[in-house]
């Protein structure tokens, strides 16, 4: 929808929007048949790629998108991967599991947004961090998970092992793109411009008849729901669980990477970030600690020198905007002429 009034006009959707969903759309269907044509190496590589765009989707929504920042969002990802376990030991399909493990962490994180939204900026992050340490401790105690021995995925092994990662990839790319689907059609809502208004002034917003936790609510409960099928998938492709390595705070650490390089409060950003991470991992991650040293230098020197992001960067260069989820005010020669 475009709204034009004395050479100045407000569009919902841009022509290169309209390209790049169009886009997007082939390339799902191109990646829809991969598994008929990719080796097993790719087919594990694209599953880890969906896995981190959903991860950075989620933490850019609740930190780019809400205000919300989080060091914390590990504790999603790790009971994501425990419900999963703890269904598929009950005799739940280990695939509808990851699903059924998603939902039980999104109702889970109900009560814990009652507490934890009374809290503000720092002390949210850390807050988020403490809860993540004590479920890391709860799910220790599980006689089922032997502390940090951990245990499998047992129910898996039912599947041979092409049919096992063809159908994880599918999962995967399905998850990420309603995922990523359902983020974009409501941050475009009353209630995505009521996220962004909190974001941008919590006070302004209350006066102007927005209900702040209600909405806050609304976008943690959200992240916590796709963090949590991200830690099923992942779990899901690494068969085993150790509660040390999904309640591990690298996992948040990730996440933050991708935004910060891609561009905070950016729907595109997330992606990107994402590829970008995965592109490095790909390639270094088997450097050992050096690698970890690089994405800490990578970070820091994106804060420094490119603090939009590489997406806010792009943006601000090139006046591109391929997933709008706000309006666009545009200016005619003409008027600008006459100023």
């Amino acid at each position: 929808m475009t709204f034009i009034s004395n050479g100045i006009s407000v569009e919902r959707w841009t022509r290169s929007s309209r390209l790049a969903l169009g886009a997007m759309a082939v390339v799902l269907v191109f990646l829809a048949f991969a598994p008929a044509i990719l080796g097993v190496g790719a087919i594990d590589r694209m599953t880890a790629l969906f896995i981190y765009v959903i991860l950075a989707a989620m933490w850019n929504a609740l930190a780019g998108f809400g205000g919300l920042v989080s060091v914390g969002q590990q504790v999603f990802f790790g009971l994501g991967a425990y419900f999963t376990i703890r269904l598929a030991d009950a005799g739940l399909n280990p695939f509808v599991s990851i699903f059924a493990a998603a939902i039980v962490t999104g109702v889970l994180s109900v009560p814990l947004s009652w507490f934890m939204l009374r809290l503000k900026g720092g002390e949210f992050a850390i807050g988020m961090w403490v809860v993540a340490e004590l479920a890391h401790l709860l799910v220790n105690l599980d006689r089922l998970i032997q502390g940090e021995t951990g245990t499998s995925l047992i129910s898996l092994n039912v599947y041979d092992g092409s049919t096992r990662r063809a159908a994880i990839y599918w999962i995967a790319l399905a998850s990420m793109a309603a995922l990523l689907g359902t983020l974009f059609v409501m941050m475009r809502s009353r209630a995505g411009a009521a996220m962004q208004a909190i974001r941008d002034n919590e006070d302004a917003a209350t006066s102007v008849g927005v209900r702040v936790t209600a909405t806050k609510r609304l976008l943690f409960v959200l992240a916590a729901f796709g963090i949590a099928v991200a830690g099923g998938l992942w779990l899901a492709t690494a068969i085993t669980f150790q509660p040390k390595t999904y309640f591990s705070v690298q996992w948040t650490a990730y996440m933050i990477f991708m935004v910060l390089v891609g561009g905070i409060g950016k729907f595109e950003g997330a992606i990107l970030g994402a590829v970008v991470f995965f592109v490095i991992e790909t390639f270094f991650g088997g450097t050992g600690v050096w690698y970890l040293i690089g994405l800490g230098a990578t970070a820091v020197l994106f804060s420094l020198y490119l603090p939009l992001g590489l997406w806010g960067e792009i943006e601000r260069r090139f006046d591109l905007q391929l997933l709008p989820v706000g309006y666009r005010l545009t200016i005619s020669d003409l008027l600008k002429d006459r100023r």
